[in-house]
């Protein structure tokens, strides 16, 4: 029976690989998604969502409610 039901079924997952520059390092980098428009960056770690109007955008991934401060350095913490 193995390979049948809910738990025998194999994942499937779709990567995607980009460079782009990251909003919250500042710094030219990879970003890698498992779900259609939700990156990671791989030089800080931080959750990307991308936009695309006209040209593509990536911004943080914030909890509704929750605040984003800028840091004397131009980081963003969450």
């Amino acid at each position: 029976m193995f390979g049948k039901g809910p738990f025998g079924k194999g994942l499937e997952f779709s990567t995607t690989i980009v460079n782009g520059l990251c909003p919250s390092c500042s710094a030219n980098s990879i970003f890698i998604s498992l779900e259609s428009s939700f990156y990671r960056c791989t030089t800080c770690g931080h959750d990307l969502e991308q936009k695309i109007n006209g040209q593509i955008s990536y911004i943080p991934v914030a909890q509704a409610g929750s605040k984003i401060t800028l840091g004397s350095d131009g980081t963003q913490k969450i």
